[in-house]
């Protein structure tokens, strides 16, 4: 039987894509490739799985975005990631959270899309 065998990438729209890739490059730290996007290889330092979850329409967790998606991203030490990225004018949204799953900050990225900062246990 076929079946799906993982995630294979995450696609957003944006008002302006090139600016948005730009911001994801100069600030995140995500290395673009030619075409203008990013690739993801799996490595030690990367979690060993990645999480597709539905959320209910009216959900808290995603505000102040009002995205209808919301991106995770692993990194390997969030409070100096953190300061890196607020050293170029990003502010995280709320207080960083430790729960047994690891550490959690949230930030939004210029077309307002939250994204969430993950340190795994």
């Amino acid at each position: 039987m076929a079946g799906i065998t993982g995630i294979g990438g995450i696609f957003i729209r944006s008002r302006d894509p090139k600016a948005l890739s730009a911001w994801y490059r100069d600030v995140l730290g995500i290395a673009l490739e030619t075409w203008g996007g990013a690739i993801f290889r799996q490595g030690p330092k990367s979690p060993p799985q990645a999480v597709w979850s539905a959320f209910e329409e009216g959900t808290q967790y995603f505000v102040p975005s009002t995205r209808e998606v919301m991106i995770n991203f692993a990194v390997d030490n969030l409070d100096a990631y953190l300061a890196q990225i607020e050293a170029k004018g990003v502010k995280p949204v709320g207080k960083m959270q430790t729960d047994p799953n690891g550490k959690f900050a949230w930030i939004l990225d210029p077309d307002g899309t939250k994204i969430e900062l993950w340190e795994p246990k």
